[in-house]
């Protein structure tokens, strides 16, 4: 047996060996940008905008690393990548198509005789008889309109002779069952999946040489990168190394500067922190932020922290995140652009922060992460919160005029949902007096009147199809709410209908089809922020006396009705918003606070008090009287009515209706001895406490 290598002019091999190389990128790769960004920091693509002819300080650069932002969501290169490998994939299939056709089949004795397989012997004998009739080259004449010559002619007799032997002649037969040739066996062809012309001339040691290198060294590091960069990242897409890091500056109780402090300690910063930027103008840059000392409200704990850090890049970002969160002014493009770049991965690592904070479960990190989160997107000082600053024009000094003559003894800063509430006359002015055009000052009444701020209606506790909340139970909490914009004139009165939480029906398609539609909320407005954001809203039950989260955040970006019109006016619609949790195992009365933090406005947030009462299972077990239907009489008109249809009547002797026992046991079998002790202080700025509305029968 001879051995044989050979190129493969004719392309017939080729084209599989690219298309195999090619999916082995591309399927990834295209994995990879179709799947769902885990991160929360993007907009969602049905969003509108707030629309306002404000520009801030420094537009140029925030719009120039917004359009960085854009392009690194968009990822063009893999995009480019991908459809680049679609478009190979694309031609080595039809390359495969096109050479299938001219390919040459296997040989097959049976189909050169033209008979079936389960033929017998006598009929393989008749058949070779009848074409040696009209075959043998003794009998058979070329025939020129098809260009055949006498040698083809032979050659098709040849064939003809060997399928017949092969179907006929033991040993012949033999050799065509074992190496599929009626001649034995063949020689060894070993085919190099290279068009011919690619190693002429000498040059396919180097064409050899490239694919070396592009299955020995290439594919492994490609694969080995992806999987071992998957390996490296957390679930909220950060590193596994910013986790841990993140981890040691965790405490129990935290306020924003210690939050922004434990998010400085991440390494993505170093892909913004690089080379010559490690740290170019870190000097400049803290002798800024001594100057504006007394502006930054920064407290002496935070500036020991950014005094006390030794590694040059998490220095510069702790110092460029303050800069950012006071909006200082630089003076040097450079730190302005670093300044505003950093500002979405400083968001990023914040929330990656929050899941560690909701993995303890203590109040006080969770809300200083949130408050972060405010602060980060309208970039305005997270201690020294000034509700204010996040409309246009509105600086820290104009703010201090207003407030100082609108204080009336309070000391907490006034809200825009408070300003706005003034008289018109009377906002026009504390404007003027503060030193602020009523042109600015109508830009950012234009701004407030487009903000969601969420009005809580009403709130309450239930369990689906059940009258009662019984221990261990799925127990809903229910929140009713209405985006009302500060400074929205003529809003009308709530629909009582609309605050029922009303179980639908089994089976009504069109009342699930409608709760699981959402609408999305416009884009936060945030003119420093160098990113589109979409804002959200989260609902959390808090046990203040533990000072723990007793029921995690639900998160909401999207509501079950359309929350403002094209025109970016408010609807005025009830919105429902669903948490869902198990009830305590014990019997009693569950004080909470619910907390509904909005993660991209300051000053937006509410909390109430909400009481969550559970009864006992005997109790849940009780018929009332409103459960039953009453008959008609059977004296009456109506039950002889009923009668002749066939219908019970009051004298029918009939068993009654069966308690609704199914869900009652098999939360009573899940009841457990556990004590479940949970309460909370009264607090001075609920407005009111949340009642337990379960009777779904009466709504």
């Amino acid at each position: 047996m001879s051995s044989e290598y050979n190129y493969d002019p004719d392309a017939q091999f080729f084209p599989f060996f690219v298309l195999t190389i090619t999916s082995l990128v591309t399927f990834p790769l295209t994995y990879t940008l179709l799947r769902a960004p885990t991160t929360t920091t993007g907009a969602s693509s049905k969003a509108s905008h707030i629309t306002s002819p404000y520009q801030p300080e420094h537009a140029e650069i925030i719009d120039a690393q917004r359009a960085k932002q854009k392009r690194k969501e968009v990822r063009l290169k893999r995009m480019l990548t991908a459809g680049t490998g679609w478009l190979v994939m694309a031609y080595m299939v039809y390359l495969v198509y096109v050479t299938a056709r001219a390919t040459p089949t296997v040989w097959n004795p049976y189909d050169i005789l033209d008979i079936g397989m389960s033929a017998s012997e006598k009929q393989i004998n008749s058949r070779y008889r009848r074409l040696s009739v009209t075959m043998h080259p003794d009998k058979r004449q070329p025939d020129a309109s098809r260009n055949e010559t006498f040698d083809m002619v032979n050659d098709q007799w040849v064939e003809i002779v060997k399928a017949y032997k092969s179907l006929t002649d033991e040993d012949v037969r033999n050799n065509y069952i074992q190496y599929g040739n009626p001649d034995g066996k063949q020689s060894t062809s070993f085919g190099i999946a290279l068009p011919k012309f690619l190693v002429s001339e000498g040059s396919g040691k180097y064409v050899l040489a490239f694919y070396a290198l592009l299955l020995g060294i290439g594919l492994p590091w490609l694969v080995g990168k992806w999987w071992y960069g998957m390996q490296k990242m957390t679930r909220e897409r950060v590193l596994v190394t910013t986790a841990g890091n993140m981890f040691k500056e965790y405490r129990e109780r935290m306020d924003e500067g210690d939050v922004v402090a434990a998010v400085s300690s991440a390494l993505e910063y170093k892909d913004i922190l690089h080379g010559a930027k490690e740290q170019g103008g870190l000097g400049k840059l803290e002798q800024r932020l001594e100057q504006a000392s007394a502006e930054t409200g920064m407290l002496p704990k935070d500036k020991k922290k950014l005094d006390d850090l030794d590694d040059p890049v998490r220095r510069k970002t702790l110092a460029l995140v303050w800069a950012y969160l006071n909006r200082l002014d630089l003076d040097d493009k450079s730190l302005e652009a670093e300044k505003y770049e950093l500002a979405p991965t400083v968001l990023q690592m914040n929330e990656a922060f929050l899941s560690i904070c909701l993995a303890y479960g203590f109040t006080a990190p969770v809300l200083a992460s949130y408050h972060l989160s405010q602060a980060l997107v309208q970039a305005t000082p997270p201690a020294n919160r000034l509700p204010l600053l996040q409309l246009p024009h509105f600086t820290p000094t104009i703010i201090k005029q207003i407030e100082q003559t609108t204080a009336n003894g309070k000391k907490d800063h006034i809200s825009i949902q408070s300003f706005m509430a003034l008289p018109a006359e009377h906002r026009q002015a504390l404007a003027q007096a503060a030193g602020l055009t009523n042109d600015r000052l109508k830009v950012a009444e234009g701004v407030a009147r487009q903000l969601p701020l969420l009005k809580v209606e009403k709130a309450f506790f239930k369990v689906q199809g059940e009258r009662y909340i019984i221990p261990s139970s799925l127990v809903q909490f229910v929140v009713k709410a209405r985006f009302i914009p500060p400074g929205t004139t003529n809003i009308p009165d709530v629909d009582e209908k609309d605050l029922l939480d009303i179980d639908p029906a089994e089976g009504d398609i069109q009342a699930q089809k409608q709760e699981q539609e959402q609408h999305p909320v416009p884009l936060a407005y945030a003119p420093h922020f160098a990113k589109d954001r979409s804002p959200r809203w989260h609902i959390c039950l808090v046990d203040n006396r533990q000072g723990k989260i007793a029921v995690p955040p639900f998160t909401f970006p999207s509501f079950d009705k359309k929350p403002f019109n094209e025109d970016g006016t408010p609807t005025f619609n009830v919105v429902t918003l669903k948490m869902q949790f198990q009830a305590p195992p014990q019997a009693g009365e569950y004080k909470f606070v619910m907390q509904m933090m909005c993660d991209s406005y300051m000053g937006f947030d509410y909390k109430q008090e909400a009481a969550l009462v559970v009864e006992d299972v005997s109790k849940a077990n009780e018929v009332d009287d409103d459960d039953y239907i009453s008959e008609p009489e059977e004296d009456s008109i109506a039950g002889q009515m009923a009668a002749l249809k066939g219908q019970p009547t009051a004298s029918d002797e009939r068993p009654r209706k069966p308690k609704r026992e199914g869900k009652r046991l098999q939360a009573k079998r899940e009841e457990d001895e556990s004590d479940y002790e949970s309460g909370t202080d009264e607090d001075e700025e609920s407005e009111s406490e949340t009642d337990t509305d379960t009777d779904t029968d009466d709504e």
